[in-house]
């Protein structure tokens, strides 16, 4: 029997939280200067992170309030009582497909940027069943404790980030930022449309408030979940563009890595520091994709009662590296990332939502 009481098998609202931003902030926010400048073409794209950032929090808050409805109960669970268990079924399965799909995406991404920027001549396909290997670790052990280093990385990367910032703010010019407020409310909605993309991953609400121990905070959790990603995508997007200007942003494939580069430590005992930037981003997409894994695992559990989990991650794993070797250049990976993006709009974005007009006029509710 295990040591742990049920209180600590619970997770707080600020727990919450900061599982929410780590899993936000994962492979998007590497590359989505270069779409917002390609998008905006003006240092006013922080005005289109602030618009998504703020739809985002909006379509968080109703999801959480789905969730809270039904405080112990699985995505699938509470479907069923919603809109009967066949239906349930069909939308349960959709969600796994979005989650595994993700895992597939995030992988990739590791395999692509670690070859580009570390591991030059290990073949992309090696780097990412290695990584693969190191999340089926860890979603096959403790679910609490995999959510617990979220705790332990994020500020790590915050920090790194921070000191980046830092050493870089020698290399911004005022030239490069201006004009100000040049660029059309068009502009600026296309912009919070492609960054919208990288706001994908506080739907873990809808799967995890069950594991809160007030899940009344889940609206709470996903507010401060999701301000760290906006603020941090707001810098970040500015110096991007103050240090590179917008025209040079959009040919960057990685602005965020390539901001990374341009730090020079004072005395020059230390170099690549994108390197170490890289190495240290790894840890928050390793959670991300550990999480993405853990709730596909969660749903399939939740419909197929007497299948354990591991044999779920066994199943599993193969079919998601064959997807994640599907795209065959990086045209294809970002068009690949776009679909599940949008896939992930009518899954658990969309849905969720007409479930939650549906439980409030049917006046369903689950019990604690």
């Amino acid at each position: 029997m295990s040591a742990q009481t049920l209180a600590e098998k619970m997770i707080s609202k600020n727990h919450m939280g900061i599982n929410i931003a780590s899993v936000t902030i994962g492979v998007g926010i590497l590359t989505f200067p270069r779409s917002l400048a390609k998008a905006t073409g003006a240092f006013d794209g922080w005005i289109s992170v602030v618009i998504s950032g703020l739809c985002a929090c909006l379509v968080g808050w109703l999801l959480a309030k789905l969730a809270a409805r039904f405080p112990r109960q699985t995505f699938f669970e509470y479907s069923s009582i919603i809109v009967s268990k066949p239906i349930a079924y069909i939308l349960t399965l959709l969600v796994c497909i979005y989650t595994m799909l993700f895992v597939s995406f995030e992988i990739r991404a590791i395999g692509n940027i670690a070859k580009q920027y570390l591991f030059y001549n290990t073949p992309v396909e090696m780097i990412t069943l290695s990584f693969l290997l190191i999340v089926q670790y860890s979603v096959v052990g403790s679910r609490i404790a995999m959510l617990r280093l979220n705790l332990l990385f994020l500020p790590v990367v915050l920090v790194v980030m921070f000191v980046v910032l830092l050493f870089t703010t020698q290399l911004f010019e005022i030239e490069n930022i201006r004009p100000f407020f040049s660029s059309d409310w068009r502009s600026l909605l296309e912009g919070s449309r492609v960054v919208g993309l990288s706001y994908s991953g506080f739907e873990i609400i809808l799967f995890y408030t069950m594991l809160m121990k007030q899940p009344q905070e889940g609206a709470k959790a996903v507010a401060l979940g999701l301000s760290i990603p906006i603020l941090l995508y707001m810098t970040i997007y500015m110096f991007a563009i103050g240090v590179f200007s917008a025209e040079v942003a959009t040919n960057l494939t990685y602005p965020t890595i390539e901001l990374a580069k341009e730090v020079e430590i004072p005395g020059g005992f230390f170099e690549r520091v994108e390197s170490i930037f890289f190495t240290i981003w790894i840890m928050t997409i390793f959670n991300t994709c550990a999480m993405w894994l853990d709730i596909t695992v969660l749903n399939l559990s939740s419909m197929f009662h007497k299948v354990h989990k591991t044999i779920w991650v066994l199943i599993l794993s193969p079919m998601i590296y064959f997807v994640a070797m599907l795209p065959q250049n990086l045209v294809d990976f970002f068009t690949f990332a776009d679909n599940i993006t949008y896939f992930g709009m009518i899954v658990v974005y969309l849905c969720p939502i007409l479930l939650l007009l549906i439980a409030f006029i049917r006046g369903v509710k689950g019990h604690e």
